[in-house]
């Protein structure tokens, strides 16, 4: 880092669902491990729980939960070197917009830094022009860059934002075994949807565990009941998982936690399309990406086209075990071959050029008054950053009153989903 920052860096990274505290709180360490780094939750329907964070691993200065105002208000008066917008694209739109009047001409001002979570495999342009405008929009594999540098140049957009990197939480040993001794599935809250596709899913999982009682099948799971994740679970597995018909036999289980931690004794990997499939390929276990319901857009498998990992439940339980190609791996940041190490040099190459500039430019987002009329002003209002709270007339002292008693009702809310409504769920199942 440059010598104006000889000092720990100050990344402020706000968040708003538990992987994105993930990839937040993480990719700031691989930006600057030594750096003080301070955690904000967005407040909203999946504001992570204590056992969310913790269950991430990264140590910061402080979590706290925020509007959209109030982040904007933390950063315009706190000294941060970067701030990180581990957000849903809405949010980050506002967000760029809500920040840019801080610093309206070219000076000293926060490096402003975004991304994905996981696999891009839906609303590409809609997701990459809503981030837009951030200095640094950071692609977790060369795929990725390529694509987003050709959504951006094809609207005219300034493209030198998008920086080549990887998924911050891969790690772990490399996969050394040859039996299939532990079999897990990486269950994910939305993917597929329908009760009828999670239910076969779940059979096929204990179809396996039965067909194989000398191996430890585990349903690894993104959320207890009560918590919220990025997408909503209308069908947990767990619930499911209750009504299989005569039980599940004593070699399967569900578990929770760190999912490093569950890789760490994992020789099979199944998935439709989550992202653990990526973290289980960089060590190199045996992965299958589940074709049972369709390679389809809608699922996200058809992002492993080309990997070798797509497989049925029928060749799983033959015992196949999958090998992935490796020019796949290789484009898409996955760094089985050892490289991961340098996979963020271009991130923290970024960083450093834009803090040893005597000022940065503007904020300026594609999306404006002028480019997008009809889609910005719905965004901005949806987080409060449409310039309409004012406290100037009785009008706006009454906007306030009411806005201070919505923020409560939220709160409100979210309390009875997450935490009153599974107690009445299971109240009712007695």
């Amino acid at each position: 880092m440059p010598a104006s920052t000889s000092k720990a860096l100050r990344i402020a990274v706000i968040a708003d669902s538990d992987t994105r505290w993930k990839w937040g709180a993480l990719t700031a360490r691989r930006i600057a491990p030594e750096a003080e780094v301070s955690g904000f939750l967005l407040r909203g329907r999946a504001t992570p729980t204590p056992r969310q964070l913790a269950e991430v691993g990264v140590p910061v200065d402080g979590v706290r939960e925020v509007t959209a105002a109030e982040f904007i208000g933390e950063v315009e008066h706190e000294p941060y070197d970067v701030v990180l917008l581990a957000l849903v694209g809405g949010a980050v739109q506002a967000m760029l917009h809500g920040l840019a009047p801080l610093w309206p001409d070219t000076g000293r001002r926060p490096v402003i830094g975004t991304g994905y979570v996981g696999v891009v495999y839906e609303k590409l342009a809609d997701g990459l022009l809503l981030r837009h405008g951030a200095d640094i929009v950071i692609a977790n594999s060369r795929h990725d860059a390529e694509r987003f540098r050709a959504v951006y140049e094809g609207v005219g957009a300034d493209a030198s934002a998008v920086t080549e990197a990887a998924l911050p939480f891969l790690g772990g040993a490399p996969y050394e075994g040859t039996d299939t001794r532990t079999v897990v599935f990486a269950a994910q809250p939305s993917v597929p949807q329908s009760r009828a596709d999670r239910s076969y899913l779940l059979r096929r999982l204990v179809q396996h565990a039965r067909l194989h009682p000398g191996r430890e099948v585990l349903l690894k799971l993104r959320s207890k009941p009560g918590e919220h994740t990025t997408h909503i679970e209308e069908l947990p597995y767990q619930k499911l998982a209750a009504r299989i018909e005569g039980g599940v036999p004593p070699n399967f289980r569900l578990v929770y936690g760190h999912m490093g931690e569950v890789l760490d004794r994992t020789d099979l990997l199944v998935t439709v399309s989550s992202t653990a499939a990526l973290e289980s390929l960089h060590r190199r276990i045996p992965t299958a990406v589940l074709t049972d319901l369709g390679v389809r857009e809608v699922h996200g498998n058809h992002h492993f086209l080309g990997s070798g990992c797509l497989a049925s439940w029928d060749q799983l339980d033959a015992g196949h075990r999958p090998r992935a190609d490796e020019e796949w791996l290789a484009r898409q940041g996955v760094a089985a071959d050892g490289s991961y190490e340098t996979a963020f040099d271009a991130v923290r190459k970024r960083v450093t050029a834009l803090l040893e500039r005597p000022g940065l430019p503007p904020i300026a987002p594609y999306y404006t008054s002028a480019t997008a009329p009809g889609y910005l002003p719905g965004i901005l209002a949806r987080h409060r950053l449409d310039g309409t709270h004012t406290t100037t007339d009785v009008t706006g002292v009454r906007r306030v009153l009411r806005d201070a008693v919505r923020e409560a009702a939220r709160g409100a809310y979210r309390h009875g989903v997450q935490r009153v409504a599974p107690v009445i769920r299971r109240m009712g199942e007695l």
